[in-house]
């Protein structure tokens, strides 16, 4: 059968880390999880609660295509404590996980072939999601010395762009964009007629100041979200966008043929998480305590490139003085000390081969067997 060419694109490469640490557990080896960015609790067990309650008395069959009223109302009033911003609920899309977001949004903003920039090192499926919809992601490269936030120059340079995805927290480093620079980079999208995506799946989890929202600089922008990180959330697959009025239509009328609906139950279980803030601020805290394991013990074991991280739950390591194959070095450490960490070469298809991504999602007691071992190990290489 004839296959697109659209659809080949290039694969997750921390899924395929996974995998070979799950069929390295399969062959009876213990090991620490540090490739994947997914939370190591269960969801609040307010969610839990609310579904169990939810499944007894309602069939949980189709909700509207833009999600629960009362939850686009929730995350309305999320935004308003969160960043101080009043948000019209209408203006709150719930969907099947940001990547659902992801799709609604290219798919409203953009036409075949347009440009779309995206940071590099950033989220991979970014690049990948482009491509399968025939738009043209430009990769904008970052540096460790701006701590991985992209130039204004380095934007312009790239242009022209039909769109930029932006995200702070950025996924693999962490870093944050201040207010002021994040303004600054809304001004000029606009200016240029660049659509603004800002990526906020990380919102929530920070280790000094808060994250600054893009809807507190600018209403031209689409904003997307997620229950997965912060919430603890990730299998349920529900997350969030918020759109300038005028798009709501589009995106609702994408939505309706799309998907449907996001998962009704999930929209039950995230509507209670809203209100689950003292769970979620104690696992927020583990984190804390794992990033400052990890900031001190990394180093310590050989890996002492890094750009501390403002939030989410990464450290992005060059370990281009160790070695020119991120992936068979990751693949070294998984066999000789069972731990499983990312390749960078997932994030920056161009310097990956010289960068590794550390998670610290985990409990603290796998972060301490982790640098234990990886110290041990990089003591006989």
């Amino acid at each position: 059968m004839r296959m697109s060419s659209r659809g080949q694109v290039d694969p997750f490469i921390v899924m395929d880390v996974m995998e070979a640490a799950r069929r390295a557990e399969a062959a009876g080896q213990r090991i620490i999880h540090m490739e994947v960015g997914q939370p190591g609790t269960p969801a609040p067990a307010l969610a839990r609660t609310a579904l169990a309650r939810a499944m007894e008395r309602d069939s949980l069959g189709y909700t509207v295509a833009l999600g629960l009223p009362e939850l686009r109302a929730g995350i309305a009033g999320l935004c308003r404590r969160w960043y101080g911003v009043d948000i019209d609920p209408a203006r709150v899309i719930v969907t099947a996980g940001s990547s659902g977001a992801f799709l609604l949004a290219f798919s409203a903003l953009f036409d075949a072939g347009d440009r779309v920039g995206v940071t590099e090192p950033g989220y991979p499926s970014y690049r990948q999601i482009l491509r399968a919809m025939s738009l043209q992601p430009v990769g904008i490269p970052t540096h460790a010395a701006d701590r991985h936030q992209p130039r204004p120059e380095a934007i312009a340079a790239a242009h022209p762009l039909a769109g930029l995805i932006l995200a702070s927290p950025g996924n693999p480093t962490g870093t944050m964009l201040p207010r002021e620079t994040l303004a600054d980079h809304a001004a000029a999208a606009q200016a240029a007629g660049t659509a603004l995506i800002s990526d906020e799946i990380y919102h929530g989890l920070h280790y000094d100041a808060p994250a600054v929202s893009a809807l507190e600089v600018t209403d031209e922008v689409v904003v997307i979200n997620s229950f997965s990180k912060y919430f603890s959330m990730t299998g349920w697959r529900i997350g969030w966008m918020v759109v300038p009025e005028a798009m709501v239509r589009t995106v609702e009328r994408l939505a309706q043929n799309l998907f449907i609906c996001p998962p009704h139950a999930s929209q039950v279980a995230a509507l209670a998480a809203l209100d689950a803030t003292e769970e979620l601020e104690a696992n927020r805290a583990v984190y804390a305590r794992n990033r400052a394991l990890l900031l001190d013990g990394l180093p310590k074991a050989g890996f002492d490139r890094i750009a501390p991280p403002d939030g989410a739950f990464y450290i992005y390591a060059d370990v281009s003085h160790l070695t020119p194959n991120s992936r068979a070095f990751a693949a070294e450490m998984l066999e000789g000390c069972g731990v499983a960490a990312t390749p960078g070469l997932d994030f920056d298809p161009l310097r990956g081969h010289g960068t590794l991504r550390f998670s610290y999602a985990r409990a603290t007691a796998d972060i301490e067997e982790g640098l234990d071992r990886l110290t041990r190990w990089m003591g006989r290489r």
